[in-house]
């Protein structure tokens, strides 16, 4: 049987020296023992997975709302995915691929329902008490609404854990760790590869429309495959060839920056100017044309927008109603108003619901609410 101790030597003689080592931990705002058989990480990465919040995702709008069909992908899903893209990368390049692991199932559990219009809806509901930011709020929900210990509040990660989730608010914290800087970038690499194949499945987007993209060019071109009489076979024959050309190019990329670099810690990679994870030139050009594309084509898609107003509404509506009449906030929350105030917890309250939660909610003090917000 392999203890702690064990493990935490087998990183020390197989990592690169550049990697996040569990057994150098930033330590945890609580003082705790450590698992006789898990590394600390690993402890971190187990209560991620059984918070409530990491149930909910899969529940939550990715793209497409749950009540679309059963093969888009939702919040977890994606988070399933990107987890996968930060564990392979990180094996390849000698990180911490549990660290990588964590931070991965860890940086979307802030997503409110609807996705990126619930986010927006409730930023602005929220504008006069800080506004509203999921990465802010995953790390709110791991250190203060998720509480499966009575001693303290939150799961008690470990602050190496806790720092990767500040994906854009780093000021005078340095760069983040490299396996943070993996995760963000399997987020990117993701969303890009998997709203793409489910804009093509959906039939939002078409082969035609892509036509012009270089990105989608050079990828028929590599795959061998017609792109403008696209069969379902060949969808998927694509999907898979684009995941694995933007794994390769990430990691030979990234390998190539760390050791131009000439980091040899972890302290030395935080002190460099930029982020060591990254894409070649040619594929961050190609990436930036791809995300243009999906804004204009995929998520501002007359039927996504129909969508995207009747989450506004649905959610502005429970907000109102639920500042109006505070009695019908959960008690947890009604406790939590009394310290950090009734728009917060509100909001803490509206942003865990899933998106079926949240339109039963509608449903039941809005009679002839909408049952779903998938237009038919």
């Amino acid at each position: 049987m392999f203890t702690r101790p064990d493990l935490e030597a087998r990183e020390a003689a197989t990592l690169a020296p550049y990697a996040t080592l569990s057994r150098d931990h930033g330590g945890r705002e609580h003082a705790e023992d450590e698992s006789e058989t898990r590394t600390a990480f690993q402890k971190d990465r187990d209560r991620v997975l059984h918070t409530t919040a990491f149930r909910r995702l899969e529940a939550k709008t990715q793209v497409f709302l749950s009540a679309a069909g059963d093969h888009y992908r939702t919040r977890l899903t994606h988070t399933l995915e990107v987890q996968q893209v930060a564990r392979s990368v990180a094996l390849s390049l000698g990180l911490n691929e549990t660290l990588s692991e964590t931070i991965a199932l860890a940086h979307d559990l802030g997503h409110p329902p609807f996705g990126h219009a619930g986010e927006r809806v409730l930023n602005q509901l929220l504008s006069d008490e800080g506004g509203f930011n999921h990465n802010l709020q995953a790390r709110r929900i791991v250190t203060l609404l998720e509480h499966p210990k009575s001693e303290y509040p939150g799961l008690n990660l470990t602050h190496d854990t806790l720092d990767g989730l500040n994906k854009h608010h780093r000021a005078g914290l340095g760069q983040p760790s490299l396996e943070a800087q993996l995760v963000d970038a399997a987020d990117a690499l993701a969303y890009t590869a998997h709203d793409l194949d489910d804009g093509l499945r959906s039939g939002l987007i078409t082969p035609a429309q892509l036509a012009g993209l270089p990105l989608w060019a050079e990828l028929t071109r590599r795959a061998g495959v017609h792109g403008h009489d696209l069969s379902e076979q060949g969808r998927r024959t694509l999907h898979r060839q684009l995941l694995g050309w933007l794994i390769k190019d990430l990691t030979h990329a990234s390998h190539a920056a760390v050791l131009a670099s000439g980091v040899t810690t972890p302290a030395e990679v935080r002190a460099q100017p930029t982020r060591l994870i990254t894409y070649s030139p040619d594929m961050r050009a190609l990436l930036r044309d791809a995300g243009t594309f999906l804004r204009e084509h995929l998520y501002r898609h007359w039927r996504v927008e129909m969508q995207v107003e009747q989450a506004t509404q649905v959610l502005q509506s429970l907000y109102h109603a639920l500042m109006n009449r505070p009695s019908m906030l959960p008690p947890t929350y009604r406790a939590l108003a009394a310290s950090e105030g009734q728009p917060r917890a509100t909001c803490d309250y509206l942003s865990g619901m899933t998106d079926r939660y949240a339109l039963d909610t509608h449903a039941t003090i809005t009679p002839g609410g909408p049952a779903t917000l998938w237009p038919r």
